[in-house]
């Protein structure tokens, strides 16, 4: 392709099985203002033949289907996703996902700044659930709706959009960087590159409604989280950290309480969220604690089974 024939951005998005998966979520990429400069990469992970309309999908710029084979990390999925796309920008979206019509359009005019990364502000798809608010709290609350944005440390795992360029230059290690992005993103700080939290870049996220499946992500996150974090530490700084676990509730839940401004409000209207809060923070701080001690162990795969159907985990509440 030359220049005036690329797409501006490249949307990819992982469906383990069929397109009615991600049909929901393509659905608002086909409401976006500019979805005539979009490409969508779809990474198709089942063996079978993955089968689409191609007149559903007219209106991009245009879309691919990759089927990568054996994948068994959700990072390994998106990196296929950012190997494949032809845009200067790449996007990640989820199944569980909605971007409001002008997210794609805020994006790109961001990334015409020197940004190596830009972020979506983050609302909440289900308010009405008391486990989904304890959800989004734990893994979003620094860049929760209302917010001003602005330049960041790091910016909201698998939502967020990349100069493809600089994603490529970690080669091998972007699979794993991808699985725990926070890691990815301090190390681009580090390295002197600049992120931005964008606030015309709206994006609707459904959360775990069902305590269950709430704990137990949260565990397996939080062992991901640990043991992307901790690989290249000496032995000494992993035992810090390892007996630092025990603080890391509190220390989150200060965090939380500073980052969202309506989260003591939040608490006071709704306080059974409060302990089911403390238990997502304690269950992610004892999968921290494993990860430093020992590694990824499963966790990497258990916690790509419960990435996608977030509808099978959700229930409606008062």
């Amino acid at each position: 392709m030359t220049t005036s024939d690329r797409p501006e951005m490249s949307v990819v998005i992982v469906t383990p099985d069929t397109y009615g998966t991600i049909k929901k979520t393509v659905e608002c990429l086909k409401a976006q203002a500019v979805k005539h400069k979009l490409e969508l990469v779809i990474v198709a992970l089942s063996t079978d033949d993955f089968e689409v309309n191609p007149e559903e999908l007219e209106d991009f710029h245009g879309f691919q289907v990759v089927q990568p084979g054996e994948i068994t990390s959700y990072g390994q999925a998106l990196a296929a996703g950012v190997k494949s796309a032809s845009a200067p920008i790449v996007v990640f979206s989820e199944d569980h996902v909605f971007p409001a019509p002008l997210w794609a359009e805020a994006l790109i005019e961001s990334h015409k700044n020197n940004w190596a990364a830009v972020g979506p502000v983050i609302c909440n798809k289900n308010p009405e659930s008391s486990i989904g608010w304890a959800d989004i709290l734990i893994g979003y609350s620094q860049w929760l709706y209302p917010n001003d944005g602005g330049e960041m440390d790091h910016l909201p795992g698998h939502n967020s959009s990349y100069k493809r360029n600089i994603l490529l230059e970690y080669g091998p290690e972007l699979e794993r960087l991808l699985e725990a992005e926070s890691v990815l993103h301090w190390d681009l700080v580090s390295k002197g590159y600049k992120l931005y939290l964008e606030p015309e870049a709206k994006i609707f996220h459904l959360n775990f409604g069902v305590l269950p499946a709430f704990l137990k992500i949260h565990m397996y996150m939080g062992r991901t989280f640990a043991a992307s974090r901790c690989q290249s530490w000496s032995r000494l700084k992993r035992i810090s950290f390892t007996f630092g676990s025990l603080l890391i509730p509190f220390v989150r839940f200060y965090r939380i309480t500073r980052n969202y401004s309506g989260c003591l409000g939040l608490l006071k209207s709704k306080p059974q969220v409060y302990p089911i809060l403390a238990s997502g923070l304690l269950v992610s701080a004892v999968g921290e604690m494993m990860g430093y001690v020992s590694g990824a162990g499963d966790s990497v795969r258990k916690t790509f089974e419960y990435h996608f159907h977030r509808d099978l985990h959700v229930k409606k509440e008062s």
